[in-house]
Parts: structure tokens; C-alpha cells; sequence
């Protein structure tokens, strides 16, 4: 699924594109997660772990763009992808009416409304598509996203323990919301 280009003014002032990525961009889009997964334990992967080739990842971000099922929105901030969203739909008739979403920002870009903003557009967009139930996951300690969820109007209804084990070995749980549109 293609989202259409628009830019927005964030709340220090600058403006950031939105969009669907492009396949060219594929080490870029790479490389943003890569940082990402090193600012915090609060994702599912390390650094390393982001080893997809640049043509594997140009032939996902290809794949998402074709899909009407998946959307991917970057967030482009002074040339630099700041920030990505994705929607996933689903096709099934019993649970065509959920859809789940996922965030990752630079911290660079944390508190200046990028996250409340790319949140706005999934919601759009699934209502767009007839969805009328978004979840997502957030892990134990990540105050930070929680908030941004619970304002955007999500809700705690589950709670999977020990879900991600850490290198010092310890565990966190992951906490599912939902929000009903």
C-alpha cells in the first residue's frame, strides 16, 4: 500500500515528509534500525540482528509498497529518516477487522510530536480500510512509548512474561493494547 506524500510541522518548529519508502532507500531504512535497536532493549532485536542484505530489504520495502494488506511510512526529517511506521491488515472475514501497528524513532526525534503524529495516520488509514481494532506490543519499562499509546487511546489487555531475555539475563515482559476504533 502506497501512502501519499505530506509534510508536517513538528512541535520544535521543523518539518518532516512523510511516506512510503522507496526501494532504493533500502540501506538507509536498514540503517535506521540498526541505531534504533542500539538505543534501547525496548525492541526485538540487537544491532547485529539486522542483517538483511540491501536487496532483501529493497525487495521488502518493494513488496510492502504492492501490498494492499501492509503500509510502511517513513518520516524524513532534514534528509534523514527520523522515524518509520507500519500497518499490517488482515485478510481472513473473521479477523479482517484488526490490524496491527508498530513504531521505531530515532531518539533524536523523541518528544517533538513525531510519534503522536505517524500514530494519527495509521488510524487513518485503518479507518480508511473498514479496520475497527488496532493492537500492538510494548515491552516492560518503556514508559515513554506506553504513554504515547495509552494517549493515543490504547489499552493494556494482556501481559506475556519473561517474553524478551536480555544479554545480562534478564527478562521483560511484553505488554499487548488495543485500541477500538
Amino acid at each position: 500500500m502506497l501512502f501519499p506524500e505530506k509534510t508536517i510541522t513538528l512541535k520544535n518548529g521543523k518539518t518532516a515528509l512523510l511516506r512510503s519508502p522507496k526501494g532504493e532507500e533500502a540501506r538507509a531504512v536498514m540503517d535506521c534500525l540498526r541505531i534504533c535497536t542500539g538505543e534501547t532493549d525496548f525492541l526485538l532485536r540487537y544491532p547485529e540482528e539486522c542483517t538483511e542484505t540491501d536487496e532483501q530489504e529493497k525487495t521488502f520495502l518493494e513488496s510492502l509498497n504492492q501490498s494492499p494488506l501492509n503500509l510502511m511510512i517513513l518520516a524524513i526529517i532534514d534528509g534523514e529518516i527520523a522515524a518509520n511506521c507500519q500497518i499490517n491488515l488482515n485478510k481472513r472475514l473473521k479477523v479482517r477487522h484488526r490490524a496491527s501497528v508498530a513504531i521505531s524513532i530515532l531518539s533524536k526525534y523523541w518528544h517533538i510530536g513525531l510519534g503522536t503524529a505517524l500514530f494519527n495516520e495509521l488510524i487513518a488509514v485503518a479507518k480508511t480500510c473498514g479496520c475497527t481494532q488496532l493492537e500492538l506490543e510494548f515491552v516492560e519499562g518503556n514508559t515513554r512509548a506506553q504513554g504515547l499509546y495509552e494517549k493515543m487511546g490504547f489499552t493494556i489487555f494482556a501481559e506475556r512474561k519473561n517474553a524478551l531475555k536480555l544479554r545480562d539475563g534478564s527478562y521483560l515482559s511484553e505488554f499487548f493494547m488495543v485500541k477500538y476504533l
